[in-house]
């Protein structure tokens, strides 16, 4: 009876977990490297054809982005989660692939000129169209027999549609021993979900600890203040730009602009023109408005009908192709839009700041947390011009970082989560940053758990209760010139592929400026080789 961690462990993606049981091998969670915690996505440090089942806590991919992976390394066993988290996981693990699939086309054509190896995606669509084939489902609360001397239960963590703690019963010869995974915890309070439940019993915990150092600071009156900017900035004749991730937020936002619009609080245009532009929003989105019985709070219910949902409301627009992308900004009409990517590094949102930015009647709202490097964080700290498509662009819209949302429960919160247990467990800090886990693992022993943040490859045995291997901490840990440069290799990428959109964009543009633009990029790369 032992237990591997294999992810997340001191970082916050690639959460990985291995219960080993009974001769059975069972993850919890596949999720995909990103960023400054990226080792090599292409590495499981397991033999995928070793591995019995998968349980899934939620559909955000850092949490399942490798299950393709898995697959495609030989993994024929059982993949085990809520049935809307396998809604979501239909659509975004199809996206991951394309995405996947997108960065080695374009690697391979940059790659074919200079001599180098042929690129394969981590995955293609085909691997991740396979992967959704071994999806089974479950609600909340219904106990499942997994296989000989193990039960399962998901309970909702509130952190996204059919997010769930997973609480494992592991009986082997005669030790019994419960073992919680807490999954993402959810906020308190949120729209659309009901907050995270409390569990009350278990021999271990691994619990996340994304803000194990800090509180969340709050907007006191979000609704109203969304309300007054769209007011506002439609009443000066300027659109309302929001940078948004595409599942779950983008929804929050519908949440709450329904209600603007049902108290009539923007005066200056009513029924203003709402446009979701994001094909994964869209179909996201679309899973929001089904049957969502027991994954969404009371309210949320009581406004859903046969004719109605709870982002029912006039002039709400859903954009799907990048042509209709495209023509939202020759519409001189004020409107709010709403796109992809939330840190503004690549997508659809980076021309309609294009558009804009340099307005001085526009407004852009951020409402997610921005790293720092990206576009969104440049311009929140007060960028006055920033380069979009290789055109320096004047930033004259007004800039707002609208706080008050997000899908993680802060430092108060985990504490209170983790002190509903009686008697106190065995507590696994993961899923948190190098230095918040340990800090965390700190803070709790002074609670009076047993707390620890275990390291890459670490293994326990649960029966015993000591520790097989301490694992090690791996190369992904950079120096902070390292993550700058990172970041800026990330926007030389994005860049590119905004390059591709804006040729491919401009099909029918005069022979003369064609060839213009084919000889300054042709010139630029002779430069730089």
């Amino acid at each position: 009876m032992k237990l591997y961690f294999y992810g997340a462990d001191r970082a916050v993606t690639g959460s990985c977990h291995c219960v080993e049981v009974n001769g059975k091998r069972i993850l919890v969670d596949c999720g995909l490297q990103q960023g400054r915690d990226e080792l090599d996505n292409t590495l499981l440090p397991f033999d995928a054809k070793e591995i019995d089942y998968v349980l899934v806590t939620h559909a955000h991919i850092d949490h399942s982005g490798r299950l393709p992976l898995l697959v495609k390394q030989g993994f024929e066993g059982e993949i085990l989660t809520t049935r809307l988290t396998a809604r979501l996981l239909e659509i975004m693990l199809l996206d991951s692939a394309n995405i996947q699939e997108s960065e080695a086309e374009y690697a391979n054509r940059k790659g074919e000129r200079a001599g180098r190896e042929h690129v394969e995606p981590l995955y293609t669509t085909a691997d991740a169209e396979e992967a959704i084939q071994f999806i089974r489902t479950c609600d909340y609360h219904q106990t499942i027999e997994l296989c000989e001397g193990v039960e399962v239960t998901f309970t909702d963590a509130g952190h996204l549609l059919g997010s769930a703690s997973i609480t494992m019963t592991l009986t082997e010869g005669d030790v019994i021993k419960t073992v919680v995974f807490s999954g993402d915890i959810g906020n308190e309070a949120q729209p659309i979900l009901r907050p995270p439940e409390l569990l009350k019993h278990a021999d271990y915990v691994l619990m996340e600890s994304t803000y194990g150092n800090r509180n969340h600071e709050s907007e006191w009156n979000y609704e109203g203040r969304l309300a007054q900017i769209i007011d506002e900035t439609l009443g000066q004749g300027g659109n309302v730009i929001i940078p948004s991730f595409a599942v779950g937020r983008a929804q929050e936002l519908l949440y709450f602009i329904r209600r603007i619009k049902e108290q009539g609080l923007v005066k200056s245009v009513p029924d203003f023109p709402v446009f979701i532009d994001s094909p994964l929003a869209k179909a996201a989105t679309s899973i929001f408005c089904g049957a969502v019985r027991g994954y969404v709070d009371e309210e949320s219910l009581d406004i859903s009908t046969d004719e109605k949902h709870m982002f029912s409301f006039t002039n709400l627009h859903m954009i799907e192709t990048a042509d209709e992308s495209r023509r939202l900004n020759t519409d001189e009409t004020p409107k709010v839009i709403i796109s992809a990517s939330g840190m503004c590094d690549a997508g659809r949102i980076r021309h309609h700041l294009k558009h804009n930015l340099w307005r001085y009647n526009a407004t852009v709202v951020f409402v997610g947390y921005q790293v720092q490097g990206t576009l969104g964080r440049r311009l929140i700290d007060g960028a006055e011009s920033v380069k979009l498509f290789g055109e320096e662009v004047a930033v004259h819209a007004k800039i707002v970082n609208l706080k008050g949302l997000s899908a993680h429960a802060d430092h108060d919160h985990l504490v209170q989560w983790i002190e509903s247990f009686d008697p106190k467990p065995q507590v696994f800090v993961v899923h948190g940053d190098e230095d918040i886990a340990p800090a965390f693992a700190e803070e709790l022993r002074g609670l009076g758990f047993t707390a620890d943040a275990p390291m890459f490859t670490a293994a326990f045995d649960l029966a015993e209760g000591v520790a097989l291997e301490n694992g090690y901490m791996p190369e992904r840990r950079k120096t902070e010139a390292r993550r700058r440069a990172d970041v800026i290799y990330d926007k030389l990428v994005a860049a590119a592929e905004d390059l591709i959109f804006f040729i491919k964009g401009n099909r029918g543009m005069a022979n003369k400026d064609m060839a213009r633009l084919t000889s300054q990029i042709r010139a630029l790369l002779e430069k730089w080789k």
